[in-house]
């Protein structure tokens, strides 16, 4: 596949299934601020799949469209990574994964703002305000949560030592990127792990909470391998385009 097509398919890929997943906290948040935050988050995100995908389809030339990427793919052909695809086990783990994502994506986002493709470039300077609120929210909760009572950080610690080792699928590398920043379509991208590790370091002080050691990383989402849950997401998320494939709303 093209590098620059792969590329795509993983940031919205990873923006989408995140974008599912916060968006079912509607109506079942523990507060109705919450409630209305990761709805809107949740649009947020899979707008920006939107424009991903447009980018990938017009790359591939193959007439399909951003609905085709969305819906009528298999599970080994969605390149997100593994972090997003974690379950909603309770607030705690659904927060501490939008945090971790907030902390790679602002980064990566600010990066791709010196992108050498327009589009790319163009999409990075839009979204990127967005993602700017999306992660001072989550970071100041961590901190209010962290800090809070002896149950609040006990979940919090919970949800990232749980989600941690996910962390590093955001950030793997391979020969698309590599390929794709000798082109000049990518700045480097080592500012954005740096960039990654001293947010959250800082974060996770101020919540006095604690990154666990250097453990086994959970990669490989970006080469289309996948947590069990995942099947879940995507079955119920293509369904109605699955079964009424020619329909039009």
């Amino acid at each position: 596949m093209d590098p620059l097509v792969t590329f795509c398919l993983r940031m919205g890929d990873t923006t989408l299934i995140l974008g599912q997943q916060t968006a079912a906290w509607c109506g079942h948040a523990p507060v109705l601020e919450e409630d209305i935050a990761f709805a809107n988050m949740g649009l947020d995100l899979i707008g920006q799949t939107q424009l991903w995908y447009e980018i990938a389809a017009q790359a591939e030339g193959k007439g399909r469209t951003p609905d085709d990427l969305a819906f009528f793919r298999t599970e080994r052909q969605f390149l997100n990574a593994q972090l997003v695809e974690r379950p909603n086990t309770d607030f705690a783990h659904a927060l501490m994964r939008q945090y971790l994502f907030d902390a790679w994506h602002l980064p990566m986002q600010e990066a791709l703002c010196e992108s050498g493709h327009e589009a790319i470039r163009d999409l990075a300077q839009k979204s990127v305000k967005e993602v700017r609120y999306h992660i001072d929210r989550s970071r100041d909760l961590i901190v209010r949560l962290g800090d809070g009572s002896d149950e609040s950080r006990a979940k919090m610690q919970g949800a990232l030592d749980a989600l941690w080792p996910y962390a590093a699928d955001l950030m793997a590398t391979d020969e698309v990127e590599e390929t794709l920043v000798a082109q000049g379509v990518l700045p480097g991208l080592d500012r954005v792990r740096t960039a990654f590790e001293a947010e959250t370091a800082a974060t996770m002080s101020r919540a006095t909470l604690e990154i666990p050691g250097n453990g086994h990383a959970r990669i490989g989402g970006r080469t289309g391998i996948h947590t069990e849950t995942m099947g879940y997401i995507l079955a119920e998320m293509q369904q109605v385009p699955r079964s009424f494939p020619d329909a039009r709303w």
